[in-house]
């Protein structure tokens, strides 16, 4: 049995320093409550880059392009270990952290930017970073295409976790190479939100008889920052809700325990039991008993000239 935190709150836009303290106090309250396992949002770490679906990129390409160097000036580097304030905030609580960053790439180009979501061990050791494979639409416009060098579930205190970042959860392959690593709690950070999101969470749930955990950050536009270039302009009526949340969480059955959240800032609060997904597997695995691996065949290429396949993998 294990304590989760699903953290609700709204997010510094555009300043990394911001966005560590807040993640900081927000897992060092729920440590103080019991849990065991705290997830951040879907690019908490910098900021979801939510003006990309308001601004024209052509017509409004100067303020787009301000907007842009201040995410690029608020992502992590994880090769400079940028991420250090952060793993150092997890170590002090002594739990397990998801949390979705902005990432900028730091072997290559300098100047592609990533949709990452990390994993954090109890003594602040980085235990995975997968970088979202497909963005979004206009999300293309900020982010590149992750790889399948973080499509992983690692080991942790509280179980086996694997986390797919917002829209990746549409996609069956990448569902099932979670599965094929046998993923007890389930993680997807995202932007959306809704009764379709939370149907989606409960199918994966019930699909791969897990624990799904999903949240977002939650705001309105009086919450983004005073400093957001033209934050008038882009933001014209402070009470919009720019997402209302949605933390959910679902048990390996498909039934919700506990949210949605919906409108409300906080955390909420569950308790996951890694042995239920056992049981719930007797009638459904569909990584096992319920697979056919004589007809099907999920090849995942992690890195150049590494193909895993998942019929094969013991």
């Amino acid at each position: 049995m294990a304590k989760v935190a699903l953290v609700q709150i709204p997010c510094p836009f555009l300043d990394r320093a911001a966005s560590f303290d807040a993640a900081a106090r927000a897992i060092a309250k729920a440590a103080r409550e019991g849990a065991e396992l705290v997830v951040l949002p879907e690019s908490f770490i910098g900021g979801y880059p939510d003006w990309i679906w308001r601004l024209q990129p052509q017509g409004d390409r100067t303020l787009t392009h301000t907007i842009h160097e201040r995410l690029v000036a608020a992502s992590v580097d994880l090769q400079k270990d940028e991420l250090r304030p952060l793993r150092d905030a997890v170590a002090k609580a002594k739990v397990t952290v998801v949390c979705g960053i902005n990432e900028r790439e730091g072997a290559f180009s300098r100047g592609t930017l990533y949709n990452t979501v990390v994993i954090i061990g109890p003594d602040g050791t980085l235990l995975n970073r997968h970088r979202k494979l497909v963005p979004t639409n206009p999300e293309r416009m900020v982010w590149g295409q992750g790889d399948a060098s973080g499509l992983r579930v690692v080991s942790t205190p509280v179980g086996r976790v694997g986390s797919l970042i917002c829209w990746e959860n549409y996609m069956p392959l990448a569902r099932f190479a979670l599965y094929g690593q046998g993923v007890e709690i389930y993680v997807a950070p995202t932007w959306d939100h809704g009764d379709a999101w939370i149907s989606s969470m409960k199918h994966i749930a019930r699909e791969g008889r897990c624990w799904v955990l999903s949240n977002a950050i939650c705001m309105q536009a009086k919450d983004v920052p005073a400093d957001f270039p033209e934050r008038a302009k882009v933001y014209a009526n402070p009470e919009e809700w720019l997402n209302p949340g949605d933390a959910v969480v679902v048990d390996p059955t498909g039934t919700l325990v506990a949210g949605p959240m919906h409108e409300e800032r906080g955390i909420l609060y569950a308790t996951c039991d890694a042995s239920k997904v056992d049981a719930a597997r007797r009638t459904l695995d569909v990584a096992g008993h319920y697979n056919r691996p004589d007809v099907f065949r999920l090849e995942v290429n992690r890195a150049a000239g590494t193909p895993v396949h998942f019929a094969d993998e013991k």
